[in-house]
């Protein structure tokens, strides 16, 4: 299949069910906004949103396993190389499971401190522990299935990884109301729907590579670290870590910020505008999911012209999406904020920080596909500083800034700042990368012998 089809018909055919299952995968955060804000009171969204910083490091971890992973077994099954790539699936296996311990045995002893550190007010210090020591407990159920999903959409079967994808959301939204309400668990009861819905997806994914259907075996010999597959997996994959991981440290920015400039009530609005973008920017990451395979392939397989032409296609059409979704968000900002709260003053001020934060959507899904074109094709450095720039170079100078001067005008501006900044970066770095395609493609052309279809 990504040998054969037309790459626009491939596209399509990879990023809609990573797009379906994305979108779904955000309901994890998203239901369990709703349900809280909605069922049991804006401090207790403010305690989630305290939280979710670590949250985003579990993330973090997970997707620098997977797309790291995904990466190197898309252009190993593109060089024919199977052994490789068999090599490449088990040792994500191995790294996610250890990051994830890594984390638990880290941050769990922590949690106090670490929700002071992050600018919980002794109002919500409570909310933010409940929730957060049941999620640390259940790391490997949050890293696993985030990074061994990317592998399935390595080898083409993008429909697994979002049937695992919905399966999770699904679960997780019966679970959220019987542990919320009917247990009288609380914000913990959230977070406890949340792990379950995890680890039910961890035993699908696995029980896929075990079962014969896969491409990829899952072979125990293949869960033993090899040291050149690891190295080359967390290379490829250490700028999404530092990218996520400084949106990490932005929230606990932001967070802290807003205590200071506003309270409570500004932190939770953060929290729900900022799951608001995260559910939007999910089509962006689908497309740049059924691009990273396919331009991996073919790069491998020295096809340069399917190279080409999926990457000028996805970039279009991801700005397209962008604009149409940012245009989206300014005209129904109000409605987006209801869903998650009825508190009159929490709407008010989730309005007002939605139409400011939202103002430079449009130039995003350029950002999120250009960076991955970097990544697809195993290039590090240009990798690293599209994937990190807006949020450490820029974004996190702003934040520190305009506050001082807007108040908490100035944290919801920093956003549309940085995005506007990191759009020119990544154009000014990716031309040339458009132009090396064209000349490789076009040096492929003049090498075909005289009478041969270059076709």
């Amino acid at each position: 299949m990504l040998a054969r089809l037309p790459v626009r018909k491939l596209l399509w055919t990879l990023s809609l069910p990573a797009m379906g299952g994305m979108l779904t995968m955000s309901l994890y955060n998203i239901v369990d906004t709703i349900f809280v804000g909605r069922g049991v009171g804006s401090i207790a969204l403010t305690g989630v949103t305290i939280a979710f910083p670590v949250v985003m490091i579990q993330m973090a971890l997970g997707f620098m396993v997977g797309i790291g992973a995904s990466s190197v077994a898309s252009i190993s099954l593109g060089a024919g190389n199977m052994a490789r790539a068999e090599r490449t699936l088990g040792n994500a296996v191995t790294l996610s499971v250890l990051c994830g311990l890594l984390v638990t045995a880290a941050a769990l002893p922590n949690t106090a401190a670490l929700v002071r550190v992050f600018g919980a007010s002794p109002a919500a210090i409570g909310p933010a522990r409940e929730y957060l020591d049941v999620i640390l407990l259940g790391s490997v159920f949050s890293l696993y299935p985030m990074a061994i999903n990317n592998m399935a959409r390595a080898e083409g079967a993008a429909r697994v990884a979002m049937g695992n994808m919905i399966l999770g959301a699904v679960l997780n939204i019966i679970l959220d109301p019987i542990f919320i309400f009917a247990l009288h668990m609380g914000v913990r009861g959230a977070a406890v729907a949340t792990v379950i819905s995890q680890a039910v997806t961890s035993v699908y994914v696995t029980r896929y590579f075990l079962s014969g259907r896969s491409t990829l075996r899952l072979l125990p010999a293949n869960l033993r670290l090899d040291r050149a597959v690891s190295r080359q997996i967390l290379s490829v994959g250490f700028p999404s870590l530092i990218r996520m991981s400084a949106a990490s440290i932005v929230t606990l920015i932001v967070n802290r910020a807003l205590a200071t400039y506003g309270g409570d009530i500004s932190i939770a609005a953060f929290g729900v505008v900022n799951r608001s973008m995260m559910f939007l920017s999910m089509p962006l990451m689908a497309l740049s999911q059924g691009l990273q395979p396919i331009l991996g392939f073919s790069y491998g397989a020295g096809r340069y012209d399917r190279a080409l032409e999926v990457t000028k296609y996805t970039l279009w059409l991801s700005t397209v999406f962008s604009a149409a979704a940012c245009l989206v968000l300014l005209v129904f900002t109000r409605p987006v904020v209801q869903v998650f709260t009825t508190d009159p003053a929490l709407i008010a001020e989730g309005v007002r920080a939605g139409r400011l934060m939202f103002m430079a959507f449009f130039v995003v899904g350029f950002q999120i596909v250009g960076s991955t074109v970097f990544q697809s094709l195993g290039m590090v450095w240009q990798t690293l500083v599209t994937q990190t720039s807006r949020q450490i170079l820029f974004l996190i100078p702003l934040l520190l800034v305009l506050p001082r001067f807007l108040g908490v005008d100035g944290v919801w501006l920093a956003n549309p700042i940085a995005d506007g900044i990191s759009f020119f970066l990544v154009l000014f770095l990716i031309m040339p990368q458009l132009r090396e395609l064209k000349r490789r493609h076009e040096a492929a052309i003049n090498e075909v012998p005289h009478g041969v279809d270059a076709s």
